[in-house]
């Protein structure tokens, strides 16, 4: 199988904006209040599919050597590194967990960047450590880094439990293929690090973005808008 890279094309030709169109958040009445176990929630309503414009894509051979992410465009500076993962299967459905801090928002794994440590790395450790899953294979990745900043009340309370005043995240988003079963999706992790999620299901962009806390959503647009010909 081709592994793809993206590279955004400067290209004399007039794409149309990518956008999506946002529903209003959905709410599930099972999400008051979480369940005593982590499990999977697996009856979220189906929204009906959205147009969504496609990025031009430059395709190398799985036989290139894909450049490292050290090259791509450095993060900036006063933002926390920070790599996001798309884990995708194989009917084309997003992986998305609910945050155990806050009620009825769902998201994609993410996780820090250990110091030296290449991003690649960092994405399939995160996602072990975040979801149990090791079945999963690297597809592409956006070539450069997105950003957002963190509202000033969640800024305070991770400069607390941090220890460092990060005005935000600079993050290198991945996309996976999980290649394993469901049975192997444990919201315990590996047991390295505290759990953060509730519960989990495979959803469509569209429902991602509407359950996502507002200052991700940026990210998640152009993220999903970005990896849209592997969700078709």
């Amino acid at each position: 199988m081709d592994i793809c890279r993206f590279a955004l094309l400067n290209s004399p030709l007039h794409l149309p904006p990518l956008t999506i169109l946002i529903r209003p958040p959905v709410l599930f009445q099972s999400f008051q209040t979480y369940p005593p176990k982590l499990t999977k929630f697996s009856h979220l309503p189906l929204l009906p599919p959205k147009p969504i414009n496609h990025t031009r894509l430059l395709c190398t051979s799985s036989h290139t050597s894909l450049p490292s992410s050290s090259s791509m465009e450095a993060p900036p500076q006063g933002y926390r590194r920070n790599v996001g993962l798309c884990l995708v299967n194989d009917s084309k459905k997003i992986f998305a967990a609910s945050r155990l801090d806050i009620p009825n928002s769902w998201q994609m794994p993410q996780g820090g960047i250990d110091e030296a440590e290449d991003p690649r790395t960092a994405a399939m450790r995160e996602l072990r450590e975040e979801t149990g899953v090791n079945s999963a294979e690297i597809l592409a990745e956006v070539p450069y880094w997105l950003t957002y900043d963190f509202p000033p009340e969640v800024r305070a309370k991770l400069q607390q439990q941090w220890g460092s005043d990060w005005k935000g995240q600079a993050q290198k988003w991945f996309l996976l293929k999980f290649t394993g079963k469901d049975e192997e999706i444990n919201l315990l992790g590996d047991g390295s690090e505290k759990p953060e999620f509730g519960e989990w299901s495979w959803m469509s962009a569209e429902q991602i973005i509407d359950l996502a806390v507002d200052f991700k959503k940026p990210v998640y647009k152009e993220v999903l808008a970005v990896f849209a010909p592997y969700l078709q």
